[in-house]
């Protein structure tokens, strides 16, 4: 397991899925594909997946997701990168490079029309589900490791701010208007 194969796996479970903007579902069929797998791939899968979490651990995003979901728990954060990683490698890398494009995706314009927060909770567990449903065992502890990068001090505002989001996410700002 690499990068290019875990980014293939979360593809082809997205076309897979009925809506591949629905996290649980590209998930749940990441997961299957994943069990197929031989446990020391699987368990690969953990680190690639938990380095896409800590590449992601932005505080522009942050400040997109606390927009989006109205309000974002350091758990909810890291949901909604979640959610983030079951849109794929191009959309993953697209908003990773400028968080204000979310507001270009209709997976966004569509939760923001209906309310909706978005959550991908789900794609946190796929190789811990994965590797349970090959070998009938919980995942070793010592499979992976994290390490999330220091916060732009520049973010360090209160998201609840809509003028300084305004100034640095006007996409979302629109989509999201105080």
């Amino acid at each position: 397991m690499d990068s290019d194969r875990f980014w293939n796996l979360i593809d082809d479970a997205r076309r897979q899925a009925a809506d591949p903007t629905d996290a649980d579902d590209v998930a749940a069929r990441a997961v299957a594909r994943l069990a197929g797998l031989e446990p020391a791939e699987i368990l690969r899968a953990e680190q690639i997946l938990w380095d896409l979490m800590a590449v992601s651990y932005l505080a522009p995003l942050w400040a997109a997701a606390y927009q989006i979901n109205g309000g974002c728990s350091d758990d909810g954060f890291d949901y909604f990168r979640g959610w983030l990683i079951a849109q794929g490698r191009t959309t993953f890398e697209q908003v990773i490079n400028n968080p204000d494009s979310l507001a270009d995706l209709p997976a966004i314009q569509l939760a923001a029309a209906e309310g909706r927060d978005l959550d991908g909770e789900a794609i946190l567990t796929i190789v811990w589900n994965a590797y349970q449903s090959a070998t009938g065992n919980e995942p070793p502890r010592d499979t992976f490791t994290i390490r999330y990068p220091d916060l732009d001090p520049e973010w360090n505002f209160d998201f609840d701010d809509h003028e300084r989001i305004a100034a640095r996410l006007p996409r979302i700002a629109a989509v999201y208007p105080a």
